[in-house]
């Protein structure tokens, strides 16, 4: 024979196993929401170089990831993608996007035009979404200067050569005028001499 549960303190376990059931029941199937983090918010980089776009972000169900730019010249899809399924890819950065597996994007050959704000989006499934921002500095190589710089440094160190090897001939013609004029010198006394002795 079974005896019946007896007294509240019976009643009270059955409730408390039946919520801790229910409880653990909810908390698989609720979405535990979406984390994003930006771990460097602020990128400087110069034209032509590659950047990461850097992210990690964590959800139990299936994300959307957005990636979009804003600049002075508009707004711009970047990408789009499903964890583990398409990648959409817009036609403007069709060869110079790569996505990863944390939400990051590399982005390859940035231009001036590439300055301004990255926004990034994950969405879950389950509706919860969480953002973040990236804004990118684009500096310019000023080659013209540079240019400039290695023209005028050639043609000082040629200047230079040319100078050196002026003064260097110029040494020398020194150097053998003087001898020619000690020669010249040399024999006029030694004709004078000669010319002395003859008269006495």
């Amino acid at each position: 024979l079974m005896r019946p549960l007896q007294g509240p303190r019976g009643r009270s376990a059955v409730v408390g196993t039946v919520t801790l059931c229910l409880a653990a029941g909810w908390a698989l199937q609720t979405p535990g929401g979406v984390s994003l983090v930006v771990p460097q918010p602020n990128i400087n980089a110069t034209v032509a170089q590659n950047i990461l776009l850097s992210v990690e972000y964590s959800c139990r169900g299936v994300a959307t990831i957005e990636w979009k730019h804003v600049s002075s010249w508009g707004t711009t899809s970047i990408v789009e993608w499903r964890s583990g399924n398409y990648v959409n890819i817009s036609t403007v950065y069709k060869d110079r996007v790569t996505t990863f597996e944390n939400g990051s994007i590399q982005l390859r050959n940035v231009g001036m035009r590439d300055a301004g704000y990255y926004f990034v989006t994950v969405m879950e499934e389950h509706g919860t979404n969480a953002y973040g921002t990236i804004i990118v500095n684009v500096y310019e190589i000023i080659y013209e200067d540079l240019h400039f710089v290695a023209v005028l440094f050639t043609f000082l160190a040629a200047v230079s050569a040319i100078l050196i090897c002026f003064m260097w001939l110029c040494n020398k013609s020194v150097h053998l005028f003087q001898k020619k004029t000690t020669h010249k010198l040399t024999a006029s006394t030694t004709e004078e001499i000669e010319l002395e002795t003859t008269e006495c």
